[in-house]
């Protein structure tokens, strides 16, 4: 079924401030000053917003990508991001966009992730990022904030965006960590989709069992952080708490690839379903299917459609002869 046709579907609007140009190989062996031959290198247009835009894309829906881009990189970024038709805004920059290296290691079977810092952006653009937030949010849509913080953009960036997305009538999804997070937290926000390793960083616990993760997640509930807090647990599957309920969903069995861009498959997910007017209940399961996805495939290659659908309807079939 189509629900992109849907004339009903709410407008999603994404929001990457710091994006990277992913660039994945392999080699036979990671060894310390050694020259490593490499396998051909994949590029993709990577970062949080992006990359929920991306998934959108390939799960049939529709969103407006705003990101930064500069340089030369920013330039083969751009042209990534419209080669898989994710209709997007370009922020100018003065700084050059940056890079993120993943390279798998062909013995061992480890994956190596190496994330550079961004440009420094001035306060003329990280506030041109803003406006844009500020001139297309509408009404009953959905604003997407997600990714790290680059040099240059205040802490409380995010909490900013939530404020404008809340002033036009939208809900804000925020996905980051440290003091970006604890700030659009204060702010109060629609959706938070932290990792259990955030969560704990961010509550300074702990949580190693269920019922310590479901009380940290209610916690910022209780304080009107989030309405809802959807927690990540990797190959356990993931949590979905709300101040009248709680969900808890296994992720599928399947034989990983990589890690890259599970969350914000998940994420794309989560927010589809939310924006097609779908349950929460299947907005999670689309979630779990997504991020479970994600993991076929190799680096940032993020979800295929064919394996998210799939595993949603094996979830779905599994909620059928069992109460999430």
């Amino acid at each position: 079924m189509n629900h992109a046709a849907d004339e009903r579907v709410a407008p999603i609007l994404t929001v990457t401030v710091n994006p990277a140009l992913d660039i994945s190989t392999s080699t036979p062996q990671v060894v310390a000053e050694h020259k490593l031959r490499c396998s051909t290198s994949r590029l993709a247009p990577g970062g949080g917003g992006v990359n929920v835009s991306r998934v959108v894309r390939r799960l049939g829906g529709r969103t407006l990508a705003l990101y930064t881009a500069g340089g030369p990189i920013g330039e083969a970024y751009r042209r990534l991001v419209e080669a898989e038709r994710v209709p997007g805004v370009v922020v100018p920059i003065q700084g050059s966009t940056r890079e993120s290296f993943t390279v798998d290691d062909g013995a061992g079977g480890a994956q190596f992730r190496f994330v550079l810092e961004g440009p420094e952006l001035s306060e003329g653009e990280w506030r041109s990022c803003l406006d844009f937030v500020e001139q297309t949010v509408a009404p009953g849509g959905i604003v997407v904030a997600s990714g790290s913080l680059p040099p240059g953009v205040p802490h409380d960036f995010y909490a900013r965006v939530v404020r404008v997305a809340r002033d036009g009538g939208a809900r804000c999804v925020v996905d980051s960590t440290g003091p970006a997070l604890a700030a659009a937290l204060a702010e109060g926000t629609f959706l938070v989709a932290p990792s259990r390793r955030e969560l704990e960083a961010h509550v300074g616990a702990t949580l190693d069992d269920e019922q310590s993760r479901v009380d940290a997640a209610a916690s910022l509930i209780g304080a009107g952080a989030a309405e809802f807090v959807a927690l990540t647990l990797g190959s356990e599957g993931a949590l979905l708490v709300s101040a009248t309920a709680t969900y808890r969903l296994s992720a599928p069995a399947v034989e990983a690839v990589s890690s890259v861009g599970a969350g914000d498959s998940f994420l794309a997910g989560f927010v589809l379903r939310i924006a097609q007017g779908r349950t929460v209940e299947e907005a999670f399961r689309t979630a779990v299917a997504a991020g479970t996805a994600a993991v076929l495939t190799p680096a940032s290659e993020l979800c295929r459609r064919a394996d998210v659908e799939r595993l949603e309807a094996g979830l779905a079939a599994d909620a059928g002869r069992k109460s999430l």
